[in-house]
């Protein structure tokens, strides 16, 4: 017979996630907006990457900088990410059940795991997350999702991208090459170069010439913002970074 209890604690198999991660002045983020299973530790991750997309939106609002509508981006573009992640723990919970319907459908995906590359890879990218994409409005395959580190060349030196990230500011890759100065293209902000129309919003992005690497807009998070798309990168500087 219990006499006593000193500590207590439940697990379920409950999957919850918040309608809105902000209500004006309130702002949810990790286990606040959404809980799961534990499996296969998604749940960290997504805390991870909450705080990431958030942190930097946040410390642009309270310094007055953000552009109109930036907090509310943290919303869009992260509860998709856990209801997808909800979705996949709520399908391995029904796996577990140990009915017969249920074993039948865990030995077929078992045996589709073990002879399909695919369908093996793909389960390996829904569980950790790597294959995540936000939609940003545009169709070029890399924009929205996080970038990975790569090895660029920097004044005829090696380098590595991420380490060019870590005074928190948005990062712009300029990978033109480069050539001979032409006197009748404008230079400074009003140039057509990566590197001279971010000129402007040095302040929030730095700016690094890769030539032969792809040029890109990466925002502090991580997130890739423009992929070379003519026109495309002053919008994209307006769109995260605000006027300059």
């Amino acid at each position: 017979r219990v006499t006593a209890l000193h500590a207590a604690t439940r697990w379920t198999d409950h999957a919850r996630q918040a309608a809105t991660y902000r209500q004006g002045r309130v702002l949810l983020a990790g286990d606040a907006a959404h809980v799961h299973p534990p499996f296969g530790g998604q749940g960290l991750n997504l805390g991870l990457l909450d705080a990431t997309n958030l942190g930097w939106k946040l410390a642009a609002t309270v310094r007055g900088r953000a552009p109109a509508g930036l907090l509310d981006t943290y919303t869009t573009e992260r509860h998709p990410v856990a209801a997808r992640a909800l979705d996949a723990t709520r399908a391995q919970i029904a796996l577990m059940r140990p009915d017969p319907q249920s074993g039948a459908m865990r030995r077929i995906v078992a045996e589709l795991m073990t002879t399909s590359p695919e369908v093996n890879r793909y389960f390996g990218e829904l569980n950790t997350g790597v294959t995540v994409r936000h939609d940003l409005g545009d169709d070029d395959p890399l924009v929205g999702r996080l970038v990975a580190d790569a090895a660029l060349t920097i004044d005829d030196a090696p380098a590595r991208l991420y380490a060019q990230m870590h005074d928190g500011r948005g990062l712009l890759v300029d990978g033109e090459p480069a050539g001979p100065v032409n006197r009748d293209r404008p230079a400074g902000p009003a140039s057509d170069e990566p590197a001279g129309l971010a000129a402007a919003w040095a302040a929030h992005v730095r700016t690094v010439r890769a030539p032969g690497s792809r040029s890109m807009l990466v925002r502090p998070d991580g997130c890739i913002a423009w992929a070379g798309r003519p026109g495309g990168l002053r919008p994209a500087l307006e769109r995260w970074f605000g006027s300059p």
